[in-house]
């Protein structure tokens, strides 16, 4: 049973831009380059943005119908948690310890604090010190299916709404041990408070081993656990960080978040707030935002879409490479200053460096170059050097320009190969010519 869900062009330029002339005024006020990306939702042939995939009777939107929610009703909604300037703050707190690996439980929520400090830019987000379940004196048992542990949900929302700071937006609690909201059900992903600004969430299931029959946590002797006897999680296996983990872990931190911020499942375009049923369907998902949800995100945080992606390739790029120096220690299994596994990351990479090529191609076409933006190419590999300041990440001019040098008040452009040259002596001068070959190397 395999469809796409495909909307018209007008339900989804209302989802978007809505009826309401002051919203529509709204839309207009963007930056150029912004409107042609999200105006991206309305192509058919858009290769940024395109339909949701249902595969079969069990994905989330066949199982659980539910309401729309365009941008005019999350603009409305009166319930909709915003930031202030005294309450702009995502504590993250993790639960337990994370992976049987070199990677340590401080420096993968490390990775976790940097991904949504880019994802939800202009938010600033801190992290607690990791506590040990016992800390939080929630209840817990062995599931009968499974034979693993989980730990249950609500206890720790209520340990988390006693340990929120003052100056939070909101707090969420990580785990890799698995949860259950209740008795009579098997297990949950995460649960939340959206008007307490609490949320809880496993990143148990997303171990590729779970439901296989060597899966490491399962007790060898399932029994039913002494009631506060927490010491039945000292030997409790949590799985090893990998990229597609690490992936994973921030598809659903990100998601969660989006509730709190008072985003709904989407259902207009593949998006990463598309609700899931299984693991399956949440890789489908993509990690990114449609234009509809980015939207709604832009107006709760007022950031520059360019930036924000900047900042995400900058993410993903940054702690990757391991140097050389580096290696002994990574063999002898110190867990500090330990390669981030991106691997699983590239696509949504080339992604991104797509939709800035977008939001350039407009800035350039309008002769408005802003101090310290280069125009991404994906696939180049080379970053410029330059007075002016570059940001994440692999930057060059275009498919011709590989490298960008200034000597005293003149800068020298040049390729590898040497077939082009250009030495120009004001920054107006550069400018000029980034955009002429720039434009003419932009597709479309």
């Amino acid at each position: 049973m395999m469809r796409a869900i495909r909307h018209s062009e007008e339900a989804l330029k209302v989802a978007l831009i809505s009826k309401s002339s002051a919203l529509v005024k709204q839309y207009e006020s963007l930056d150029p380059g912004e409107r042609l990306l999200m105006n991206e939702a309305f192509r058919r042939d858009s290769i940024l943005f395109r339909p949701i995939t249902l595969q079969s009777a069990s994905d989330w939107i066949s199982a659980h119908p539910e309401p729309t929610q365009d941008f005019e009703e999350f603009y409305r909604d009166p319930y909709r948690k915003k930031p202030t300037p005294q309450s702009n703050t995502i504590y993250i707190q993790a639960i337990g310890s994370f992976g049987e690996s070199r990677v340590s439980t401080e420096e993968y929520v490390t990775w976790l604090k940097g991904y949504c400090e880019a994802f939800y830019y202009g938010m600033t987000v801190k992290l607690l010190a990791p506590v040990p379940v016992s800390v939080t004196g929630c209840s817990f048992r062995v599931n009968d299916n499974t034979h693993n542990l989980q730990i249950h949900a609500g206890d720790l929302l209520r340990y988390l709404k006693r340990k929120k700071p003052s100056d939070a937006f909101c707090i969420v609690g990580i785990t890799t041990i698995d949860l259950f909201p209740k008795e009579s059900w098997n297990f949950v992903f995460g649960q939340a408070s959206l008007t307490e600004g609490v949320g809880i969430f496993s990143f148990a299931r997303y171990d590729s081993d779970f439901y296989s029959p060597n899966y490491k946590g399962r007790l060898k002797r399932p029994k039913k656990p002494s009631k506060g006897d927490y010491s039945i999680f000292d030997d409790c296996h949590t799985p090893a960080i990998t990229g597609l983990l690490l992936l994973r872990s921030c598809k659903t931190l990100t998601h969660e978040l989006g509730h709190i911020f008072g985003l709904r499942h989407c259902q207009w375009l593949a998006c990463v707030m598309q609700g899931s049923n299984h693991l399956e369907e949440s890789d489908r998902r993509p990690p990114g935002l449609c234009p509809i949800c980015l939207r709604k995100l832009h107006c709760a945080l007022g950031f520059s879409l360019a930036r924000r992606y900047e900042a995400l390739v900058r993410w993903i790029d940054e702690g990757a490479a391991v140097a050389p120096e580096r290696a002994a220690k990574f063999r002898n299994k110190d867990p500090v200053d330990l390669p981030k596994p991106v691997e699983a990351f590239q696509e949504w990479r080339e992604w991104i460096l797509k939709c800035l090529a977008v939001l350039q191609k407009t800035l350039l076409a309008l002769g408005k170059i802003p101090p310290g933006i280069l125009l991404p190419v994906p696939g180049a590999s080379n970053p410029c050097s330059t007075s002016l300041t570059c940001s994440a990440g692999p930057w060059t001019t275009n498919l011709q320009v590989s490298n960008i040098r200034q000597e005293g008040q003149t800068w020298h452009l040049n390729n590898r190969i040497g077939d082009f040259r250009k030495s120009v002596s004001s920054v107006d001068s550069l400018r000029t010519v980034l955009k002429g070959l720039a434009f003419r190397s932009l597709p479309g």
